[in-house]
């Protein structure tokens, strides 16, 4: 089984069925004279996300692509692991487990996600780094002496690396993903329009007319939104448009630019001259904001090129490394 625990998001692959679950990285605990327990998980728990009663709160046990709450974790993964072999009963074994971690996180943050998964049923866990497991899913042959680079703008993070034969030759990161893109968005309305609106409202914004960069034709999309009026205390709706947008994230994407550009800058020139070649592969649900791609191949001079379903991309490639001898190398019990 390898798991893409993101912060977002988690998905499960199990070996010999591929992807069987997609959910929300959301745990809904409720607190009974003092005992807490859990409510409901995944896309169940996210859907009650700031409508919940005084003795229930939703949880996001990750933050930045790394465990925050150890305990929750392990309820969460522990729901996950019982869902995909279909109910308590049917969970007969406790299985291999490779889960995906960013570059950047520390041996503490590394032992944490360990321990979540030992806790909630594994009987081994072995790590893979995000970047590796994004390129793989993509399709990349990472083994080979070639170097290709792969930005993967996850939940939390966006990881930047340059991969030749089976490693990591090169990586930086920046804790900027879709969780940030989604505050800037929310503060953005607060201090233009002083309208106070939710997480999901925020996220639906960025999905339906997020835009890495004002549109050139002039001929935008909008979005009405709802939230509360923090001058008058009372609902209110607006008009959004994705220049607006663009505007509010601007910062955001800016520093995603420039941890590309100082990648790029750091790697030896043999390397830089594959990727002028084979251009740099974008993977993680951040790649799906419209004109990333444009405005880091204008940034940079290179090919920019999406990757196919680049949301699952991670977990594809922990999956093969898991099921392919082959990538066996890239694997890590540290």
């Amino acid at each position: 089984m390898a798991i893409d625990l993101g912060t977002v998001n988690t998905l499960v692959f199990v070996a010999g069925r591929g992807i069987v679950l997609n959910e929300p990285s959301v745990v809904a605990i409720e607190t009974r004279d003092g005992i807490p327990k859990v409510l409901a998980v995944g896309a169940d728990a996210k859907l009650m996300m700031g409508k919940t009663p005084e003795h229930v709160e939703t949880i996001r046990p990750l933050r930045d692509g790394v465990i925050a709450d150890i305990d929750v974790a392990e309820q969460m993964i522990k729901h996950f692991i019982t869902k995909v072999h279909g109910g308590s009963g049917r969970f007969q074994r406790r299985p291999k487990m490779v889960i995906c971690v960013p570059a950047g996180s520390t041996q503490v943050e590394r032992r944490a996600i360990r321990q979540a998964a030992m806790n909630a049923g594994a009987s081994q866990v072995l790590l893979i780094e995000e970047s590796l497991a994004a390129a793989i899913g993509a399709g990349l042959p990472i083994t080979a002496p070639t170097g290709f680079m792969v930005v993967d703008i996850g939940g939390g993070t966006t990881e930047v690396a340059v991969l030749s034969l089976g490693g990591l030759a090169y990586s930086n990161s920046v804790r900027v993903g879709g969780d940030k893109l989604d505050e800037a968005i929310a503060s953005h309305i607060r201090r233009k329009h002083n309208l106070m609106i939710g997480e999901a409202t925020a996220e639906r914004i960025k999905h339906d007319v997020g835009m890495a960069c004002r549109p050139d034709d002039g001929d935008e999309r909008e979005l009405r939104v709802r939230g509360r009026d923090l001058v008058d205390g009372v609902p209110k709706e607006l008009t959004i448009g994705q220049s607006e947008v663009a505007d509010a994230i601007a910062d955001l994407v800016a520093q995603i630019v420039e941890v590309v550009m100082k990648t790029l800058e750091q790697i030896a020139p043999e390397l830089a001259a594959d990727i002028v070649e084979q251009g740099i592969v974008m993977t993680g649900g951040g790649a799906l904001l419209q004109r990333i791609d444009d405005v880091l191949s204008r940034a940079t001079g290179l090919p920019v090129i999406v990757a196919e379903a680049p949301l699952m991309c991670v977990a594809l490639g922990a999956g093969r490394a898991l099921e392919e001898p082959g990538f066996a190398g890239v694997l890590s019990a540290n």
